[in-house]
């Protein structure tokens, strides 16, 4: 247990200098073997980049220095529960556990909401507030099939 702190006050160490800084207050560490692989912090408003949250930052850090897209093995300390974007990287990423200190409701009350994010994951495709229109869908299921075809592809 007395690692398992010490990463996450890494990852919270992290959130107050980001916050401090140039970005939103999170941080993130990815372990493996009992080893900080990879951190993150929050770069979206110093990049430019709306996916720049600290534990994609990690995860992107953490690949590049392992070689890898599979995170088997490796577990992920955030200061914030993750969002639904970081989340759903955690699960392509294959991540084995997730620790967190901040709530998304603590998050919310200052001003981080992805409650309409959530909400919108549960809704008809029609009815989300972004319009989703299928197009030119024989087409595209040419890429698939390839895919599909190939024997020497490697899964993920």
């Amino acid at each position: 247990m007395e690692s398992k702190n010490k990463f996450m006050l890494r990852a919270i160490e992290l959130s107050i200098k980001s916050a401090s800084g140039i970005g939103g207050p999170f941080g993130c560490v990815v372990v493996k073997d009992n080893m900080i692989v990879a951190e993150g912090s929050n770069k979206v408003t110093f990049s430019n980049d709306p996916t720049a949250h600290a534990e994609i930052v990690a995860i992107r850090d953490a690949c590049k220095k392992l070689n890898t897209f599979n995170l088997s093995g490796c577990d992920i300390y955030a200061s914030c529960e993750p969002c639904p974007m970081c989340l759903s990287a955690i699960y392509w990423s294959h991540i084995d556990n997730i620790y967190y200190a901040n709530t998304r409701d603590d998050a919310k009350k200052i001003n981080f909401d992805d409650s309409m994010i959530y909400s919108e994951f549960s809704k008809k495709i029609e009815d989300r507030r972004i319009p989703i229109k299928q197009m030119l869908r024989e087409e595209a299921l040419k890429a698939f099939d390839i895919w599909d075809k190939k024997t020497d592809k490697v899964e993920y």
